[in-house]
């Protein structure tokens, strides 16, 4: 029987067992704010960070007490010294945000990214080649880099959830976790949609209940968190970690960035109490 097979029957298998049964969250402990800051990989990807963004977010970690600080890899070594002695992770991306790179290049970013003190990498998948129905090169892919990981640092694998159908989405959890992947997480951020609770759930189901599931993209208050956790996330990917620990609940609360002065198509924002 060969894997597509093999992929097929148990894609049929996890997608019966939703509609019969549901999804079991992972189990959790303790959901209080402060309990949140252990599922917290505090994130910081975008192009434009500079080093005081990222000595920033380091100092909040410490501070915290997060899981990880999540970079790209051209931060990694002065993130790994900024967490020296901390108990807080050093994390990076690899192949981000396309995926779309060789199984090669992903590999030597993550020995490089290890090399220069990484201890989680969050590699992404190749959409294009689960798209074509490879999905030989897909387990391939992860394989490679999980291999290059062995016994230094957790691989995370990044589905991006919002370009796959569900079937795809059952697919490439199953092929993570055949490759030896420690995670499957929900998106980059940086495409079209983030983590959805639906998705969290899928996720759940298909690894099961010893692998890990990170929620990211989107996950921006307390009560986002809260309810990744209870559809079975064990990690959480935001760069809004000091909001979610603080308690900060739905809504969007102003952090005086100016983004909306900077894209309102009338111009019609104000200063009001030194918020927008």
């Amino acid at each position: 029987m060969d894997i597509n097979e093999i992929v097929r029957q148990a894609v049929e298998q996890v997608l019966a067992q939703m509609n019969a049964q549901g999804t079991a969250a992972a189990a959790t402990n303790d959901l209080s704010p402060a309990g949140m800051a252990k599922y917290i990989d505090h994130t910081l990807l975008k192009a434009d960070a500079p080093i005081s963004k990222i000595q920033q977010i380091c100092d909040e970690a410490k501070q915290y007490h997060f899981a990880s600080v999540c970079v790209n890899t051209g931060n990694i070594k002065f993130v790994a010294e900024q967490l020296a002695g901390s108990g807080v992770t050093p994390c990076c991306v690899v192949g981000f945000p396309l995926g779309a790179m060789t199984t090669e290049s992903k590999v030597f970013e993550t020995m490089d990214a290890i090399r220069k003190g990484a201890k989680e990498v969050d590699m992404v998948i190749n959409v294009g080649a689960i798209k074509s129905g490879n999905w030989q090169l897909v387990e391939d892919d992860i394989r490679a880099v999980c291999q290059a990981a062995k016994g230094n640092a957790l691989v995370k694998v990044i589905l991006e959830n919002c370009l796959l159908t569900q079937d795809e989405k059952v697919k490439a959890c199953l092929a993570s976790k055949n490759a030896g992947a420690d995670f499957v997480k929900t998106s980059t951020g940086f495409s079209t949609g983030g983590a959805t609770v639906e998705d969290v759930k899928l996720m759940r189901e298909a690894v099961g209940p010893t692998m890990g599931v990170k929620a990211s993209g989107g996950v921006r208050n307390y009560e986002d968190a809260v309810n990744m956790i209870k559809a079975g996330a064990n990690r959480l990917g935001t760069s809004n970690g000091v909001a979610i620990v603080k308690g900060e609940q739905g809504g969007h609360k102003c952090i005086n960035c100016g983004r909306c002065k900077q894209q309102c198509p009338t111009g019609n924002t104000n200063i009001i109490n030194n918020n927008y």
